[in-house]
């Protein structure tokens, strides 16, 4: 049996990140948890993930700074990202929008859709 997909979970709320690691790995996938960026890229320089889903809204180092770092470093550009947040489509607008680092493979929006979230997931790890 090969091995599960590895996804790291980015979020502040503990709440979303049991809810997450919970509906992963009860698909398979392997899961590490993170409370904020700083947090995330020490597990990512352990053993980078096949996905993240990451919070924008958090204390210490943000969402946003976090994704930038990951796009920009050529170790880990290649690594989706699902933004998972309670911000507006504006906001989806601006992030995708920016010229120095590509946008988000994915979004999903709080209160998280189960289905939403597992179909994103799906497309972007086989």
């Amino acid at each position: 049996m090969p091995n599960p997909k590895r996804i790291l979970i980015v979020d502040d709320e503990p709440d979303i990140r049991t809810y997450l690691s919970t509906l992963l790995g009860d698909q398979g996938y392997e899961t590490l948890q993170a409370k904020d960026g700083e947090e995330a890229m020490q597990k990512v320089q352990a053993g980078p993930p096949d996905l993240i889903t990451l919070d924008i809204s958090m204390p210490e180092k943000s969402g946003i700074r976090f994704f930038r770092e990951m796009k920009t470093d050529d170790r880990w550009k290649h690594i989706p990202i699902i933004i998972v947040t309670g911000v507006s489509e504006d906001f989806k607008k601006f992030i995708s929008s920016r010229h120095q680092v590509p946008a988000p493979e994915g979004f999903v929006s709080k209160p998280i859709n189960q289905e939403e979230i597992m179909n994103l997931v799906h497309s972007l790890i086989k």
